[in-house]
């Protein structure tokens, strides 16, 4: 077996991502999920060759655990040789990358003090990163930021009413997020219209536990929903999206609440789970809505279906064209309600959905859930793991110059 598959690492704070994939073809070889971390019930989960395998992972419990319980399981298979390179998951990169980055000691530098834009995922990543550099002192480590996308937003697109000298002074301002994510499915949707990325212009819809939107002009991002933090934008599954500032002063001032009350509840009890009382998932909610028509899980549902429908209207603002809406997430892929609630609001645009379509492409299955006569939209799944592993193997290769 050649020695040209990415082991791609996606590190959370308690957990580890993993998949080892061919970059030319996106081809799964071993993919898996370590979870729990940091607590004695670790485990880890290894699918490989049809077959799924658990193991605990032993003390510390920690990443670097983790990263040699799957080192064990690679070399059981025999599956080490083959790994080129390690392409890494980072959720910041500030300004300061757009692009993927080979790691060294300045990079981790960098990465470490972006934390303070994103605390949860920075930390983790970098983590990440030193495990595995331990685990493989020979192989290169790549960093794709989440955030490099969206570098070619225009000012007018990312910075926040407010006093300037707070992003020339400290970096305030729209960096957006699922970046992988929405260049994947925009690659894919220009290839369904059989037109070079560069002249296309999309909107797509990033919808799961966190949701996203992103104009997409030129096969470039100019504007996109998600800010400084994963808390802007539309309402998600337990995170409130925008709201009014002045809520939050209401809340000090009146309510007696703390402002980590006020980040927790902002982060982790509204969105769907706030509004519905029921759950931050879906399926639990749309289960709610259609066999118990239960009036807060509707509630949910229209509000967050008109909250994206809104922000995809308002995003036609930044394009000079549209040819169409891409859904993609785990929302986005599978739900048909969702997908027809938001497109319904968007008449005015010419959308019109194909109900069997749409009804169809769910699952796994991605296509055109529109009708013949109306502007596309389409389903696509989104694959984050295969751009990171393709842009790792483009990057070393242009070092190398092979």
């Amino acid at each position: 077996m050649k020695n040209n598959f990415i082991l791609v690492l996606n590190c959370g704070s308690s957990s580890l991502k993993f998949s080892l994939i061919n970059p030319e073809n996106g081809a799964t070889l071993l993919s898996g999920l370590a979870e729990r971390l940091a607590t004695e019930q670790a485990i880890i989960n290894i699918k490989y060759d049809g077959k799924k395998e658990q193991a605990e992972i032993p003390a510390p419990f920690d990443h670097q655990s983790a990263i040699l319980s799957l080192v064990a399981h690679l070399k059981k298979l025999d599956l080490v040789a083959c790994i080129s390179a390690i392409g890494h998951r980072v959720v910041h990169g500030g300004e300061a990358y757009c692009h993927p980055t080979l790691v060294d000691e300045d990079v981790k530098t960098a990465i470490k003090n972006l934390a303070r834009l994103a605390p949860l995922h920075n930390k983790a990543n970098l983590t990440g990163i030193i495990a595995a550099e331990a685990a493989f002192p020979t192989l290169p480590q790549v960093a794709v930021f989440d955030t490099a996308f969206h570098q070619t937003m225009p000012e007018k697109a990312y910075i926040y009413g407010i006093p300037y000298a707070l992003y020339k002074d400290h970096g305030i301002r729209r960096y957006g997020f699922h970046g992988t994510s929405h260049f994947f499915v925009a690659q894919q949707a220009a290839k369904r219209i059989d037109k070079p990325l560069e002249q296309c212009s999309f909107i797509s819809a990033h919808l799961g536990n966190g949701c996203s939107v992103t104009a997409i002009k030129d096969g470039k991002s100019v504007d996109t929903s998600l800010g400084m933090t994963p808390l802007e934008g539309v309402m998600m599954g337990t995170r409130s999206g925008d709201i009014d500032p002045g809520i939050i002063f209401h809340l000090v001032n009146q309510l007696n609440y703390s402002t980590q009350e006020i980040d927790n509840m902002l982060n982790k009890e509204s969105g769907l789970l706030g509004v519905s009382g029921i759950s931050n998932d879906c399926r639990a909610i749309e289960t709610a809505y259609i066999e118990y028509h239960n009036p807060q899980a509707a509630l949910a549902l229209d509000v967050f279906c008109y909250r994206i429908a809104k922000a995809i209207a308002s995003y036609t603002a930044s394009l000079t064209e549209l040819d169409g809406i891409i859904f993609t997430g785990g929302i986005g892929e599978n739900s048909n309600i969702i997908r027809e609630k938001i497109l319904s609001q968007l008449s005015l645009l010419n959308f019109k959905i194909d109900l069997e379509a749409n009804l169809t492409n769910r699952f796994g299955q991605s296509g055109l859930i529109t009708s013949d006569e109306s502007r596309a939209a389409w389903v696509i799944a989104t694959n984050e793991e295969w751009v990171i592993a393709e842009q790792t193997f483009q990057l070393l290769n242009q070092k190398t110059g092979i």
